[in-house]
């Protein structure tokens, strides 16, 4: 189910896992500009199509792929925040009778061989991304930005112990774990922060940080972020626990692992000024 900022919809529509590849071969950076865009509309010039059929206001889903891949070819810019300011904007304006639209960007990373100007390799595993929804008139409703898909290890420094223990309580204390978890972030307004500061922020804070539980490292890295980007108003962080599990130890300086089991461990965590 889609979720608007602006609130409930009798009913949206749109198309998703719009694919676009915008290569700059005249050595003008980026070289590769790459993203999976999903854009949704709404609006009462809609609702004839689900009560009567009646399709006269409507636009086609295949028109709005069509629509973001040849537009993607006048955006300028290198950011997704604007890239989906800059698609928003201009559906709006091409299709009047949409009340409002929401259009959400991920990122498909790309880094260069060698010089990083003729050759390139997928880059990953974490994506960048954006999200607007902006109403008839200009109006943006919300913007935000984020980091999908980090996978962060921490080979020590990583505890968890002191939690409620009844009868159903397996685990054990552990006072310096390897710690391997997910981690995606969030912020508003989207354009108050590049992919390439947070970046850093998220990073640093992992690789310094001893904790007591995950729950203490997202806090560490979502007051950082609020510390060091003062145009950011709010950071939402969403990590999941994926640390491996125990093969075989010989004390805390050697192990084998593997992967966990299915079921994972959520955290979630909002900060605002």
């Amino acid at each position: 189910m889609q979720h608007f900022a602006s609130g409930w919809k009798r009913n949206y529509y749109g198309k998703a896992d719009v694919t676009v590849y915008r290569l700059q071969r005249d050595g003008a950076p980026p070289p590769v500009f790459a993203a999976t865009v999903t854009m949704l509309l709404y609006g009462d010039a809609f609702w004839p199509t689900y009560t009567t059929g009646d399709n006269t206001g409507l636009i086609a889903t295949d028109s709005m792929k069509n629509f973001i891949q040849r537009e993607t070819l006048h955006f300028a810019g290198t950011e997704l925040e604007p890239y989906c300011r800059f698609l928003a904007e201009k559906f709006l304006q091409t299709y009047p009778q949409t009340e409002g639209i929401a259009v959400e960007a991920v990122e498909r990373p790309y880094a260069g061989i060698g010089d990083g100007r003729a050759a390139f390799a997928p880059a990953g595993p974490e994506r960048a991304m954006a999200r607007i929804e902006m109403r008839q008139g200009g109006e943006v409703v919300e913007s935000r930005a984020g980091i999908h898909g980090f996978k962060l290890l921490r080979l020590g420094g990583s505890a968890f112990a002191g939690f409620v223990r009844d009868q159903y309580t397996t685990l054990p204390d552990i006072a310096n774990r390897p710690l391997h978890m997910g981690l995606d972030v969030e912020w508003l307004p989207g354009g108050a922060a590049a992919a390439s500061r947070v970046r850093p922020i998220v990073h640093e804070v992992f690789q310094g940080f001893e904790s007591g539980s995950i729950q203490q490292v997202i806090n560490q890295i979502g007051t950082k972020m609020l510390a060091d980007l003062p145009p950011v108003t709010e950071v939402n962080l969403e990590a999941d626990n994926r640390t491996w599990d125990t093969v075989v130890e010989q004390g805390e300086e050697l192990g084998v692992y593997t992967e966990p089991r299915p079921p994972y461990g959520v955290l979630g965590l909002r900060l605002r000024r």
